[in-house]
Protein backbone atom coordinates (compact mmCIF):
# COMPACT_ATOMS: atom_id res chain seq x y z
CA UNK A 1 0.00 0.00 0.00
CA UNK A 2 1.31 3.64 -0.70
CA UNK A 3 1.36 6.89 1.36
CA UNK A 4 -1.75 7.63 3.45
CA UNK A 5 -2.71 10.82 4.83
CA UNK A 6 -4.83 11.40 8.02
CA UNK A 7 -8.28 12.64 7.86
CA UNK A 8 -11.69 13.23 10.05
CA UNK A 9 -13.96 9.77 9.18
CA UNK A 10 -16.81 11.85 9.45
CA UNK A 11 -18.51 15.44 11.53
CA UNK A 12 -17.92 16.10 15.26
CA UNK A 13 -18.78 17.75 18.12
CA UNK A 14 -20.16 20.35 19.14
CA UNK A 15 -16.99 20.66 22.10
CA UNK A 16 -18.13 22.93 24.67
CA UNK A 17 -15.55 25.79 26.06
CA UNK A 18 -16.52 28.73 28.37
CA UNK A 19 -14.55 31.36 29.98
CA UNK A 20 -15.80 34.40 31.91
CA UNK A 21 -19.42 33.79 30.39
CA UNK A 22 -18.18 33.08 26.78
CA UNK A 23 -19.15 29.79 25.20
CA UNK A 24 -16.97 28.61 22.45
CA UNK A 25 -18.42 25.52 20.38
CA UNK A 26 -16.33 23.24 18.39
CA UNK A 27 -17.23 21.39 15.29
CA UNK A 28 -14.74 19.72 12.98
CA UNK A 29 -15.94 18.04 9.40
CA UNK A 30 -13.97 15.99 6.03
CA UNK A 31 -13.65 18.28 3.36
CA UNK A 32 -12.36 18.05 0.33
CA UNK A 33 -12.58 21.74 -1.52
CA UNK A 34 -12.94 25.37 -0.47
CA UNK A 35 -16.31 24.67 -2.21
CA UNK A 36 -17.48 22.20 0.85
CA UNK A 37 -15.32 24.68 3.39
CA UNK A 38 -18.18 27.49 2.40
CA UNK A 39 -21.26 25.37 2.46
CA UNK A 40 -20.40 24.11 6.03
CA UNK A 41 -19.25 27.34 7.55
CA UNK A 42 -22.89 28.73 6.29
CA UNK A 43 -24.79 25.64 8.21
CA UNK A 44 -23.03 26.58 10.84
CA UNK A 45 -23.69 30.21 10.72
CA UNK A 46 -27.27 29.13 10.38
CA UNK A 47 -27.69 27.02 13.08
CA UNK A 48 -26.09 29.62 16.06
CA UNK A 49 -27.07 32.81 13.90
CA UNK A 50 -27.20 34.32 17.50
CA UNK A 51 -23.62 33.74 17.81
CA UNK A 52 -21.04 36.73 17.50
CA UNK A 53 -18.40 34.66 15.79
CA UNK A 54 -17.66 31.72 13.69
CA UNK A 55 -14.01 31.31 12.89
CA UNK A 56 -12.37 28.22 11.45
CA UNK A 57 -9.21 27.27 9.97
CA UNK A 58 -9.22 24.37 7.11
CA UNK A 59 -6.33 21.73 5.49
CA UNK A 60 -7.01 20.25 2.27
CA UNK A 61 -4.52 18.00 0.02
CA UNK A 62 -1.74 16.08 0.78
CA UNK A 63 1.69 17.39 1.84
CA UNK A 64 2.11 20.48 1.58
CA UNK A 65 -1.24 21.17 2.31
CA UNK A 66 -3.25 24.10 1.31
CA UNK A 67 -4.52 26.16 4.36
CA UNK A 68 -6.41 28.94 5.80
CA UNK A 69 -7.44 30.50 9.02
CA UNK A 70 -10.05 32.89 9.93
CA UNK A 71 -10.68 35.17 12.60
CA UNK A 72 -14.46 36.64 11.29
CA UNK A 73 -13.13 40.06 13.46
CA UNK A 74 -11.71 38.18 16.47
CA UNK A 75 -8.05 40.36 16.91
CA UNK A 76 -5.97 39.00 14.35
CA UNK A 77 -4.32 35.78 14.49
CA UNK A 78 -6.52 34.83 18.15
CA UNK A 79 -8.90 32.68 16.93
CA UNK A 80 -8.04 30.63 13.25
CA UNK A 81 -4.31 30.06 14.04
CA UNK A 82 -4.97 28.47 17.03
CA UNK A 83 -7.61 26.30 15.24
CA UNK A 84 -5.08 25.64 12.79
CA UNK A 85 -2.15 24.81 14.66
CA UNK A 86 -4.54 21.65 16.60
CA UNK A 87 -5.14 20.50 12.94
CA UNK A 88 -1.41 20.78 12.43
CA UNK A 89 -0.65 19.28 15.67
CA UNK A 90 -2.43 15.83 14.66
CA UNK A 91 -1.33 16.11 11.28
CA UNK A 92 -4.33 15.75 9.65
CA UNK A 93 -5.93 16.87 6.10
CA UNK A 94 -9.37 17.53 4.68
CA UNK A 95 -10.62 18.98 7.43
CA UNK A 96 -11.81 21.86 8.85
CA UNK A 97 -12.17 22.82 12.35
CA UNK A 98 -15.40 25.97 13.29
CA UNK A 99 -15.41 27.29 16.43
CA UNK A 100 -18.55 29.48 17.51
CA UNK A 101 -18.50 31.89 19.63
CA UNK A 102 -21.68 33.39 21.97
CA UNK A 103 -19.69 36.92 23.54
CA UNK A 104 -20.52 36.52 27.38
CA UNK A 105 -19.99 39.92 27.61
CA UNK A 106 -16.79 40.37 29.63
CA UNK A 107 -13.62 40.89 27.15
CA UNK A 108 -10.67 37.85 27.44
CA UNK A 109 -8.04 39.61 25.88
CA UNK A 110 -5.79 38.07 22.91
CA UNK A 111 -4.17 35.35 25.45
CA UNK A 112 -7.69 34.31 26.94
CA UNK A 113 -9.06 34.03 23.31
CA UNK A 114 -5.78 31.83 22.08
CA UNK A 115 -6.36 30.00 24.87
CA UNK A 116 -10.24 29.54 24.03
CA UNK A 117 -10.15 28.71 20.44
CA UNK A 118 -7.10 26.05 21.24
CA UNK A 119 -9.38 24.59 23.57
CA UNK A 120 -12.30 24.04 21.79
CA UNK A 121 -10.75 22.83 18.52
CA UNK A 122 -8.75 20.85 20.25
CA UNK A 123 -11.91 19.14 22.22
CA UNK A 124 -14.01 18.89 19.03
CA UNK A 125 -10.36 16.57 17.17
CA UNK A 126 -10.20 14.29 20.18
CA UNK A 127 -13.88 13.53 20.17
CA UNK A 128 -13.45 13.15 16.62
CA UNK A 129 -12.69 9.77 14.63
CA UNK A 130 -9.40 9.54 12.59
CA UNK A 131 -8.85 7.40 9.80
CA UNK A 132 -5.96 7.26 7.61
CA UNK A 133 -6.89 7.21 3.43
CA UNK A 134 -4.14 6.49 0.80
CA UNK A 135 -2.73 9.42 -1.03
CA UNK A 136 -4.79 9.14 -4.60
CA UNK A 137 -4.83 10.95 -7.39
CA UNK A 138 -7.91 11.97 -9.71
CA UNK A 139 -8.38 11.07 -13.11
CA UNK A 140 -11.39 12.71 -15.57
CA UNK A 141 -12.57 10.27 -18.10
CA UNK A 142 -14.93 11.11 -20.75
CA UNK A 143 -16.29 8.06 -23.37
CA UNK A 144 -19.09 7.26 -25.46
CA UNK A 145 -22.09 5.26 -23.15
CA UNK A 146 -21.49 2.02 -24.87
CA UNK A 147 -17.78 1.81 -23.64
CA UNK A 148 -19.63 1.77 -20.01
CA UNK A 149 -18.74 -1.77 -19.39
CA UNK A 150 -14.84 -1.34 -20.08
CA UNK A 151 -14.21 1.77 -18.71
CA UNK A 152 -15.60 0.45 -15.64
CA UNK A 153 -13.63 -2.97 -15.23
CA UNK A 154 -10.99 -0.96 -15.84
CA UNK A 155 -11.37 1.13 -12.65
CA UNK A 156 -12.54 -1.48 -10.72
CA UNK A 157 -9.57 -3.93 -11.48
CA UNK A 158 -7.26 -1.00 -10.42
CA UNK A 159 -8.99 -0.20 -7.18
CA UNK A 160 -10.37 2.92 -8.15
CA UNK A 161 -12.75 5.22 -6.89
CA UNK A 162 -15.66 7.03 -8.39
CA UNK A 163 -16.04 10.34 -7.14
CA UNK A 164 -18.13 11.81 -9.56
CA UNK A 165 -20.50 10.79 -12.37
CA UNK A 166 -22.06 12.63 -14.97
CA UNK A 167 -24.01 10.46 -17.79
CA UNK A 168 -25.39 12.30 -20.64
CA UNK A 169 -24.88 11.74 -24.42
CA UNK A 170 -20.90 11.44 -23.58
CA UNK A 171 -20.47 9.78 -19.76
CA UNK A 172 -17.97 11.78 -17.68
CA UNK A 173 -16.38 10.06 -14.72
CA UNK A 174 -13.64 11.44 -12.05
CA UNK A 175 -12.10 8.74 -10.30
CA UNK A 176 -9.34 8.30 -7.94
CA UNK A 177 -6.37 6.01 -7.81
CA UNK A 178 -3.33 5.30 -5.97
CA UNK A 179 -0.42 7.52 -8.25
CA UNK A 180 1.59 4.59 -8.66
CA UNK A 181 -1.39 3.15 -10.90
CA UNK A 182 -2.53 5.96 -12.89
CA UNK A 183 0.07 5.62 -15.56
CA UNK A 184 -1.21 2.28 -16.09
CA UNK A 185 -4.44 3.24 -15.89
CA UNK A 186 -4.15 5.58 -18.54
CA UNK A 187 -2.34 3.41 -21.00
CA UNK A 188 -5.79 0.69 -20.86
CA UNK A 189 -8.12 3.35 -21.49
CA UNK A 190 -6.44 5.05 -23.72
CA UNK A 191 -6.78 1.27 -25.92
CA UNK A 192 -10.43 2.13 -26.32
CA UNK A 193 -11.74 4.33 -28.91
CA UNK A 194 -14.04 6.90 -27.79
CA UNK A 195 -12.31 6.93 -24.27
CA UNK A 196 -10.56 10.46 -23.62
CA UNK A 197 -8.29 10.77 -20.16
CA UNK A 198 -7.04 13.36 -18.60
Amino acid sequence: MGATYKTLAGPAGPSEFKDRGSKFLGYGFPVHSEADVKRLVEQIRKAHHKARHWCYAWRIGPEPAAERANDDGEPARSAGQPILQQIRARELTDTLVVVVRYFGGVKLGVGGLIRAYKAAASEVLDMAEIMEKPITQSLQIRFDYDRMNTVMKIIKRFGGQIRRQNAGQQVEIEAEFEPEKIEAVKEQLNNWEGVEVK
